[in-house]
């Protein structure tokens, strides 16, 4: 232990006595440390940021349509259909949707309508909370009464004031008017970095029971898909197939593909595997410079044994071991590699901040580095093996150095 430490001394005396060409020795490892470390960060806080996001939204939701098939075949999703998926184990609620587009007007001017029949879950997958009165629920549904819900904004551009809790809207669907009474009033979500819930000029946005839209669409009972709400904590894939193998057997098609399902998890896990694949890719080119880098040390250390040989010789003739030669070198290289991984952690990691301030501040966007321990781990390691690696072969040919020949040497 007490060799090992005078290495380690001597390693480091050495290093400090050429100081500026071992930094410039070290400007490869810090540079491609940092640099991974970084873009990792940035790729980790990205992904995050995107899934927190997303996951507000759609988290555990299963979508699930009638092929071209079963619309051939008649085979629709019916309300009978709905009812027994919400029965089914998992399944935390069930919305079907069906839609038009029409106009209004109010004091504030002519406005396009978006109407979106929904179910009695509609609130609970709309995660929507309520900012005045109440979501229509079951009994507004079997009445088919004339309600709806708008969300905060878009009560404030057609009426001006977002307290409407009563008022009505006519809406011309179809060339059919009708009168909808406001019931309730949701909180528009906010745009987030990756998902934008409003965009200017889009049409205003009513819900209604689906029921009540039938007059317009004259469609009954008979839905082109469903959305469930599975449970966040739960398996969606097993959920998802529990409802397929339920609504084949209620139309007896099994094998027939008239139901094809898009599970959001599915979804969420394709793009999670893409940004992974961006940033192990760019994290690769960038790691580029560390092999750059553990040749610039090769470099130094050869410099270092040819400087050094009359030492080397003085040190070999006076009774050192070959592995003792071996071993200072090589603790020189590692000690160089370590100093410029732990410098590179420190600016992969300020770096990292840095980016995602900028781009939070300039793309009014709110994303903060993911900073993982394996990461900083595996780069410490990374830099400590590039310092051994390319440490060797100076190591060993001073090791090997002729103590004759190297105390004829100037």
């Amino acid at each position: 232990m007490s060799k090992l430490y005078e290495y380690i001394r001597m390693a480091v005396h050495n290093i400090m006595a050429n100081k500026g060409r071992s930094f410039l020795t070290m400007l490869g490892i810090i540079i491609g440390i940092s640099s991974v470390i970084a873009i990792v960060s940035i790729g980790e806080g990205t992904k995050k940021q995107m899934n927190s996001e997303i996951d507000g939204i759609g988290g555990g939701q299963i979508y699930i349509d009638v092929s071209s098939d079963a619309q051939k075949a008649e085979e629709w999703i019916t309300q009978g259909d709905v009812e027994a998926v919400r029965a089914l184990d998992g399944v935390e609620g069930v919305s079907v949707s069906d839609g038009c587009e029409g106009e209004t007007n109010t004091g504030k001017g002519d406005f396009s309508i978006e109407l979106n029949g929904e179910g009695p879950d509609a609130r609970l997958l709309e995660n929507a909370d309520m900012k005045h009165g109440v979501y229509f629920g079951e009994k507004e549904i079997q009445e088919g009464k004339n309600v709806c819900v708008l969300s905060d904004t878009d009560a404030r551009r057609l009426f001006g004031t977002d307290d409407v809790v009563g008022l009505s809207i006519d809406v011309n669907c179809y060339g059919l008017t009708k009168s909808l009474k406001i019931c309730g009033v949701t909180m528009q979500k906010e745009n987030g970095t990756f998902v934008n819930y409003t965009y200017e000029g889009m049409p205003v946005t009513v819900n209604v029971p689906y029921t009540t839209i039938e007059e317009f669409t004259g469609i009954s009972d008979s839905f082109y898909s469903m959305l469930i709400q599975g449970d966040r904590k739960g398996d969606t894939q097993s959920i998802a197939d529990s409802v397929v193998d339920l609504l084949e057997k209620r139309h007896k098609c099994a094998g027939e593909d008239y139901f094809r399902v898009q599970n959001f998890q599915d979804v969420l896990s394709s793009m999670n595997q893409m940004l992974d694949m961006v940033t192990l890719f760019i994290s690769f080119v960038a790691g580029i410079s560390l092999l750059v880098g553990g040749i610039g040390v090769m470099n130094i250390m050869l410099v270092s044994v040819t400087e050094r040989t009359r030492e080397i010789g003085i040190r070999k003739s006076l009774g050192a071991k070959t592995s003792s030669i071996m071993v200072q070198f090589l603790a020189e290289a590692a000690i160089l590699t370590i100093i410029g991984g732990i410098i590179g952690i420190i600016l992969g990691i300020l770096g990292g901040y840095g980016i995602c301030s900028v781009i939070s501040s300039r793309m009014k966007m709110v994303i903060k580095p993911g900073i993982k321990l394996s990461t900083i781990g595996a780069a410490t390691l990374f830099s400590c093996a590039v310092g051994v690696f390319f440490g060797i072969y100076p190591a060993r040919k001073a090791a090997k150095l002729s103590p004759i020949e190297a105390l004829r040497r100037n």
